[in-house]
């Protein structure tokens, strides 16, 4: 895997995120308590042993240049690396990304300068685990140009993803972009092709892009100069060389999620504390999740009531119950407060004894980091830092679809409260 270069796209706005993304980018999105998106593809990399890494973006990319510089450090020993390029404006190119594959133009020059065969093009923003030699492998087996990783999808999903159709070498020959009715009928494929049983392959006969990909290196420079005016690898760069090139499919038959919308972040960390197997586990030893070592102390439980949750390290609670959540780093639950179906991020620092003193006796403006006596959070997200005060009730009362008060610290999408990081909910709030 030496002559892989590994391209992380981090993605736009990440406006479907907001207002997780507000002050950060995608793929420094907190998950599962103490990970970042970022961490995701990173590790898959370095398990799959490949050390050449950059990471595309261009909004938002303080912290996410600050936890990549704090998590990953190879050594001296090797030529490995994890490193942020954001979009810049030049001479030559005085605008900012335009898509995925204009990210990758407009550094084409950098990555030029390596000694590798293929370029390995990730997604920022998907929870999964893969082995990314053989996906490799099985680009180098078949000679292909470009090897697009793709899950196997039923009926009733199929519909919201990019599908294509594959020969009986499986080799890529069409494409459609969300098809319903015919069109969607249209694009079934035999999928004993890329190894499902033919049980498996009656109950899953579309295949959906992942939109991850390997290029032959020579391949992306000439289809990146040659058509300076597309912009994005899925929808343009890749269906328009079907014909000329060899586009093969690499069939992935895992557990996936991409959690590019509020909804599907939700529900992807709350499925984290599924019993007795989650769908996707953070628990393996061969292929472990890495990132930022933080010393924390372990956490501290007083006389607690805790049910399928994750409680991160760090976390001080007291005399609380918490069924069904994830809790970050450094989480607070003060006496008497009810967490459920949540998702708490927790802080990015303790808070001085003295002050949190303060805000817990109501002597200060704002409450304390955390969440606040005899307070209940029910379905709900609670970025870093913010301040809950006691007898406080985040519940959705109204059962509100959408809503955006900013000015109050949350918004509510599809259903689930956000309270925004550093937000301050005073005391005897009804949300």
């Amino acid at each position: 895997m030496k002559k892989v270069l590994a391209i992380i796209l981090g993605g736009g706005a990440g406006t479907r995120l907001y207002p997780l993304t507000k002050q950060r980018a995608k793929p420094a999105v907190p998950i599962a308590g103490k990970y970042r998106l970022i961490d995701i593809p990173v590790s898959n990399c370095i398990n799959s042993e490949i050390y050449k890494i950059y990471v595309l973006t261009q909004f938002n990319s303080a912290s996410l240049n600050r936890h990549i510089a704090r998590a990953y450090n190879f050594s001296g020993f090797n030529d490995g690396f994890v490193e942020v390029l954001a979009a810049q404006q030049t001479p030559e190119n005085p605008n900012w990304f335009q898509g995925t594959a204009d990210a990758v133009r407009q550094y084409l020059w950098l990555f030029q300068d390596w000694d590798v065969s293929e370029y390995l093009i990730l997604s920022g923003d998907h929870l999964y685990r893969m082995d990314y030699a053989d996906f490799v492998r099985r680009h180098r087996e078949t000679g292909a140009d470009i090897t697009i990783s793709v899950v196997p999808m039923d009926n009733s999903r199929a519909s919201d993803f990019g599908l294509m159709k594959i020969d009986a070498e499986g080799r890529v020959i069409n494409f459609s972009e969300k098809p319903k009715g015919d069109a969607l009928k249209a694009m079934a494929v035999d999928t004993t092709i890329l190894g499902l049983s033919e049980t498996q392959a009656r109950q899953f006969p579309f295949i959906a892009s992942m939109g991850i990909y390997v290029f032959k290196k020579e391949v992306m420079a000439e289809l990146l100069r040659k058509s300076p005016e597309q912009t994005d690898f899925g929808k343009e760069i890749i269906p328009s060389c079907s014909d000329s090139h060899n586009i093969q499919a690499y069939l992935f038959n895992d557990y996936w999620e991409d959690i590019g919308t509020i909804a599907a972040f939700y529900e992807a960390n709350l499925a984290l504390t599924q019993q007795p197997r989650p769908p996707f586990s953070f628990y393996d030893e061969k292929a472990p999740i890495y990132t930022r070592t933080r010393f924390l102390p372990p956490s501290k439980l007083l006389d607690c009531h805790i049910r399928e949750s994750i409680i991160s390290e760090g976390c001080i609670l007291k005399n609380c119950s918490v069924t069904h959540s994830v809790l970050g780093v450094r989480s607070r639950v003060e006496a008497g407060s009810i967490i459920e179906d949540a998702l708490i991020m927790g802080a990015d620092y303790y808070q001085p004894f003295a002050e949190r003193q303060n805000g817990e006796n109501g002597n200060s403006k704002h409450p304390a980091i955390g969440i606040g006596a005899d307070t209940i959070v029910r379905r709900a997200i609670v970025d870093k830092n913010a301040r809950i005060g006691s007898n406080v009730k985040i519940i959705n009362k109204d059962r509100v679809e959408e809503s955006e008060r900013e000015n109050l610290g949350f918004y509510i999408r599809s259903g689930i409260v956000v309270v925004l990081k550093n937000a301050v909910i005073p005391d005897g709030t009804v949300i």
